[in-house]
């Protein structure tokens, strides 16, 4: 039987729907980290069937909100000395930097400018990039 054991200090995101976790894990750039991080697949569920589950021993700085698009139901554990501090379900971000704009005219993808999309639309997930004018409907990363 396979066996994770508990983390000290990080987060943990659950709920994610049952092959969703490897989007996230390489949207976070997890396979890059110098830290111990385990995806679980596959994990069976009451509530879901099956779903998988990410723990991250370390603190993260970025916004976990944009995970929102992926499923709004996610759950984000906050670890510290082995429990559960906070838990929370990501929401829609009104604005979202993490992605780049498709515009090959846009000036993001000419010159070194972070972007910048501001949510026109939470129902359908639309950002419009803050430059170009651009819409992406984000349904998933």
């Amino acid at each position: 039987m396979l066996k994770v054991t508990s983390i000290d200090k990080g987060l943990v995101i659950d709920h994610i729907p049952q092959g969703e976790g490897i989007k996230i894990f390489h949207f976070l750039n997890l396979d890059k980290v110098k830290y111990r991080v385990a995806l679980l697949m596959n994990v069976p569920s009451e509530k879901m069937g099956w779903k998988d589950i990410i723990k991250i021993e370390n603190e993260i700085s970025m916004n976990l909100d944009i995970l929102s698009i992926i499923n709004d139901k996610i759950t984000i554990n906050i670890i510290e000395a082995g429990k559960i501090i906070k838990k929370y379900h990501p929401a829609i971000p009104k604005v979202i930097n993490q992605i780049k704009c498709k515009n090959p005219r846009c000036v993001t993808s000419v010159e070194n400018i972070q972007n910048q999309f501001n949510l026109i639309n939470k129902k359908t997930k639309e950002y419009s990039c803050q430059y170009c004018e651009e819409i992406i409907k984000l349904n998933t990363l």
